[in-house]
């Protein structure tokens, strides 16, 4: 029998939402083998809000994972849980300078970009690894309750209890929850205030590491995006605001409608990076996060932007304080007309333009 004071629990967070089980173990429990978690399930200790588990059940955000310690089931030639190792003196430092807000319940970091969110293949320095700086007087371990991509810089929500966890995550999944980025895109888009409404998926032989718009088999994703100032035709720094939760969401939403986020060759290719001492970094951050508070109001914090991201405004000759002028805007609802018009001409003529490339592709190799 596993000892009950060594079970292990763990919120689903928001960007874990519907994903199976055996999936989240590779996630954030990677040195977990898939036999492990089978043992588990079929001898009942793997268990979702007080129920058995298999690796194939889908789980939900704001849902409590109930897992064995590591050792429960021991198999020969497994490797152990890694242990982590107390962080140095510069780490903890390092991350409590990323604090923009603190409360019992909640603090909210100014992510760095560069910095990965969670750890993966090949990515050893990440925020969850440096989590255990923000334990003040032995309390517990603070949550992730959200992501950004490692090139994605600002505001990053980190609950301090399981009850703040849960909390944040339903209110993530169930879009009260709103976060504001800023961005710079490649050229400036003919509607200057729309709606992105094209689904997304995984996209076939990339391991899922890369997304594409799927309209047969994707996710439902929306975006808003209003233009705050342009460049000529040259770029544009807009606003983009998330009312779903895909993975590379609004980096694959802005590829697709022809404006690339600027610095982001992974969906834009090399027409993502603009010239004239603009620099190759991703220009993406997430500027404000506003969310109901677990005891009562609400959390509404702007995270500073990089030092890249602000030269880049100032050599284009863009006023921040335009953008923190506009007000939050609201789902409406199905965006207008014209803006569906305008989306599925412009994926349209992208789904062309791969497949002529694809042809020419084809015939060079003959």
């Amino acid at each position: 029998m596993t000892d009950t004071k060594d079970v292990r629990q763990f919120t689903v967070g928001y960007d874990d939402d519907d994903i199976r089980l055996d999936r989240w173990f590779k996630r954030h429990l990677p040195d977990t083998s898939f036999t492990t978690v089978a043992k588990w399930a079929r001898t009942g200790q793997l268990r979702v809000d007080g129920s058995r588990a298999t690796p194939g059940d889908r789980i939900k955000a704001g849902q409590i994972l109930r897992v064995p310690p590591a050792e429960a089931a021991p198999l020969p030639g497994a490797k152990p849980e890694r242990v982590r190792a107390p962080l140095a003196e510069d780490q903890i430092a390092f991350m409590r300078e990323l604090v923009i807000h603190r409360d019992p319940q909640a603090f909210v970091l100014n992510k760095p970009p560069g910095l990965a969110t969670q750890g993966g293949t090949k990515t050893t320095q990440h925020i969850d690894g440096l989590l255990d700086a923000l334990r003040y007087d032995d309390e517990g371990r603070p949550k992730l309750v959200h992501r950004l991509d490692k090139d994605t810089s600002g505001a990053l929500l980190v609950a301090r209890t399981a009850r703040a966890a849960a909390f944040f995550a339903k209110a993530f999944s169930g879009r009260t929850a709103r976060k504001v980025y800023w961005a710079l895109i490649v050229d400036v888009p003919s509607i200057e205030d729309g709606m992105v409404e094209l689904p997304i998926g995984k996209q076939p032989g990339t391991g899922g590491e890369k997304m594409h718009v799927d309209e047969e088999n994707g996710q439902a994703a929306r975006t808003r995006y209003r233009v705050i100032e342009r460049a000529g035709n040259r770029a544009a720094w807009v606003e983009l605001q998330p009312f779903t939760g895909r993975t590379h969401q609004l980096r694959v939403h802005m590829a697709a409608i022809g404006h690339p986020i600027v610095g982001d060759g992974k969906y834009g290719g090399p027409a993502a990076f603009l010239t004239g001492g603009i620099t190759r970094k991703m220009h993406l951050h997430a500027r404000r996060i506003r969310v109901d508070h677990p005891d009562g109001g609400r959390i509404d914090v702007t995270a500073d932007l990089p030092s890249h991201f602000a030269e880049s405004l100032a050599s284009l000759g863009f006023d921040p304080a335009l953008g923190d002028a506009l007000e939050l805007q609201e789902d409406k609802g199905p965006p207008p007309k014209a803006v569906l018009k305008q989306r599925a001409k412009a994926h349209a003529k992208s789904v062309r333009k791969e497949r002529r490339g694809e042809r020419r592709g084809r015939g060079s190799r003959d």
